[in-house]
């Protein structure tokens, strides 16, 4: 037996070597990858982590070439599944679709009456709740359910997506598919969430270090806001471009922009999630398309992004977790070439996380109020965005409606929405409690005098290896002649010394883009 299931196992990774070379053009799988697919294609639900760049991709892909059936992958960004269908279609794959909020209900329909035909399928976890879409997805067979971006499950999690938390449910539907669910950070309170949520049994876990060799680590501590932006020019100046900033506001991003447009030359741009959907995409599309050198943005850009390199990764304010800063530190240099992530450090910006923090839950009028105007029949939840959005028109914010949403969703049949007041309470306070706690391990990494990486290491249970690297962290020393610019290095005297535009009339100039034809699709086997 043991024989027969090692010759199986070989066999696997013959085949899946073979997939690597001719559908991808690599010739080894990277640290973690061949050991993650092994996994999957035994049928196993598997947890993955690996850092971002790593190759998660991959680790579905491959089993996609491999197993029968279509291999669906839940995932929270529409540019993030764009992306991922452009990129498979590059390499010749034509039988791999999105269903999101965007797509045409014509395409949608024709989407849904050929779905035993795709290979790949991505779609949103707000789409997979649509009862018709449901129904037609268990009528094929589901090879394996992917959950990209995992720590969007977690209650803990740095972009938690209450959507999310009915995936267990709806796998089931599907015959139970074998689960893998991948992210690049998670600490184990939310790697545990995860495995609970999704109800992966026996559950395989592949976990890669967190840590970025190639990435050096700055604290810098400013007393104003002057100071700061006039060290973030100097900076600017000095280092190694493309690269990112990122704002604690959508004020910040555009301010940020101007400012530093006018005053250095940059080709920048601003990025949040109140600008049009198609005006993010174009603007990320020049960045990925290296006609920006920077790009100042809330944490709504960076998910998914591949660009391997950005050089600079910046925090104009500091993130209110460890997992959601090294998973956007994490978006520079993926070339494995030296990075340089710096995050400032103001006392008064500790407003910002923490604001962020209170402004996630309705406080107790709110609550009180809308669980009352329920039973009144004054709001009524049939419809997830009509009940938000009438949430919004009372004044109330958007994280905080979706948590309302979300709790009177579970409320016992015969009982009052008030009477879950207490419940809801209960469980805001210890979410409170928790993210607190992450804030304060954050303010901890700010302020230590230690090494930087060391500290990250030990909050992820790892060990810091034997050898550090040549740039590891300000407190270890840090060589930034390996960081400046040269000569040639951000400079386009055309773009930069000419007529200075905003960013809406670069996007008429620079970026050209044509209506991407969606390909037929074709019969899937190989």
């Amino acid at each position: 037996m043991v024989r027969m299931k090692k010759h199986r196992r070989d066999e696997w990774i013959h085949r899946a070597q073979t997939v690597l070379k001719e559908k991808f053009g690599h010739d080894q799988f990277r640290c973690g990858q061949q050991e993650i697919i092994l996994d999957v294609l035994e049928g196993k639900d598997v947890f993955a982590m690996l850092p971002t760049g790593g190759g998660k991709s991959l680790c579905y892909q491959i089993p996609g070439y491999l197993l029968n059936g279509t291999v669906l992958i839940v995932s929270p960004l529409l540019s993030l599944m764009e992306d991922q269908v452009n990129a498979l279609r590059s390499i010749g794959e034509t039988n791999v679709r999105a269903l999101n909020g965007l797509i045409h209900p014509h395409e949608r329909s024709r989407v849904l009456a050929h779905l035993s035909e795709l290979r790949f399928l991505f779609i949103s976890p707000e789409m997979l709740r649509g009862s018709t879409i449901r129904a037609a997805l268990a009528k094929i067979t589901i090879s394996l359910f992917v959950i990209d971006e995992a720590h969007c499950v977690s209650q803990w999690g740095h972009d938690f997506r209450p959507d999310y938390l009915h995936l267990a449910e709806i796998r089931t539907q599907f015959g139970h598919p074998p689960c893998l669910a991948v992210t690049a950070t998670a600490d184990e309170r939310v790697r545990e969430d995860i495995v609970r949520s999704l109800e992966l049994h026996h559950v395989s876990q592949t976990l890669m270090s967190v840590d970025r060799a190639n990435i050096a680590l700055v604290v810098q501590r400013v007393a104003t806001n002057d100071e700061k932006v006039d060290h973030l020019c100097h900076l600017l100046e000095n280092t190694r471009l493309p690269g990112i900033i990122y704002c604690a506001s959508r004020d910040w991003t555009e301010r940020l922009a101007d400012y530093v447009r006018r005053k250095l030359g940059l080709r920048v741009a601003y990025y949040h999630g109140g600008m049009d959907p198609v005006d993010r995409r174009k603007i990320q599309n020049q960045f990925l398309d290296s006609q920006l050198d920077l790009l100042c943005c809330t944490n709504a850009f960076g998910m998914g992004i591949n660009k391997p390199d950005i050089r600079l990764i910046v925090h104009f304010h500091f993130p209110a977790t460890m997992n959601a800063y090294l998973q956007e530190i994490g978006r520079a240099s993926r070339d494995g070439k030296p990075g340089l992530a710096v995050v400032y450090y103001a006392k008064q910006d500790e407003q910002y996380p923490e604001g962020f923090i209170d402004g996630n839950f309705p406080d107790d009028e709110i609550l009180h109020r809308s669980l009352s105007e329920l039973d009144q029949g004054l709001l009524t939840i049939g419809n997830k965005e009509q009940f938000v959005s009438s949430l919004l028109e009372r004044g109330v914010s958007e994280s905080a409606a979706r948590f309302i949403y979300e709790k009177v969703q579970n409320k016992p049949i015969h009982c009052t929405y008030l009477s879950i007041f207490d419940q809801c309470k209960a469980v805001i306070n210890k979410r409170k409690a928790i993210q607190l706690q992450d804030l304060s391990v954050m303010r901890n990494y700010l302020t230590s005098t230690n090494c930087r990486r060391a500290f990250y290491l030990k909050v992820y249970h790892e060990h810091q290896p034997a050898q550090k690297p040549h740039n590891c962290c300000d407190r270890c020393g840090i060589e930034f002649s390996d960081f400046r610019q040269t000569e040639s290095t951000n400079k386009n005297d055309t773009e930069r010394h000419g007529q200075i535009l905003d960013w809406k009339k670069r996007l008429q100039i620079i970026f050209k883009e044509g209506e991407r034809a969606d390909a037929p699709i074709r019969n899937k086997r190989v």
